[in-house]
């Protein structure tokens, strides 16, 4: 019965790859991809795709995705590379169109503070709340943590003498409250 699922997914996966042609994937590759004529400056734009945020995909590259955004941008930095630009110019006109967001390594200013000192902000209250604990327990000694395990025990007597509610007395004497319910019932 559980392979039921999983043999729909397979039929379904085999069905899609049957009605695609062979050619229109190869074409919709070699459409995402425009290469520039040149190889070096092909390397020098994918190096700076590499560096900037895809703005429709989550955590992807420019590089990376296949979006028409993603295409468009690329095409956008060969051009800019291919008029003379240089690289801290083509950062600096990302920025000012898509803000940090775009970079992978944002600047560190007053905006990106709390990204950059987020992580050693969260490692140390967590260090210092484990301190405070750690000095609390030791703080009460030994004898807190026996009684803690003495009452636990006593819950496990009433498990087994079949009293779970917890509602008889040590002696066998049941409260008020339990004979109200168990009459109830």
């Amino acid at each position: 019965m559980r392979a039921l699922p999983a043999l729909a997914c397979l039929v379904f996966a085999a069905a899609a790859l049957a009605g695609t042609p062979p050619d229109a994937a190869s074409n919709a590759t070699s459409a995402a991809a425009p290469v520039a004529a040149d190889a070096a400056l092909e390397a020098r734009v994918m190096a700076l795709a590499g560096e900037l945020r895809c703005l429709v995909c989550q955590n992807q590259t420019i590089a990376d995705s296949n979006a028409g955004l993603a295409l468009d941008l690329r095409q956008q930095i060969r051009q800019m590379l291919q008029a003379g630009r240089t690289e801290a110019e083509v950062f600096a006109y990302m920025t000012q169109r898509y803000g940090d967001f775009v970079l992978y390594r944002p600047p560190v200013k007053s905006t990106t503070a709390l990204l950059w000192a987020g992580p050693g902000l969260l490692l140390a209250g967590g260090l210092l709340g484990l301190w405070r604990v750690l000095r609390r327990r030791q703080a009460l000694g030994d004898e807190a943590f026996e009684a803690v395990a003495a009452s636990e025990g006593d819950d496990d007597e009433r498990w087994v003498a079949g009293d779970p509610s917890g509602t008889s007395r040590p002696g066998g004497e049941r409260t008020s409250d339990s004979i109200n319910t168990s009459t109830q019932r």
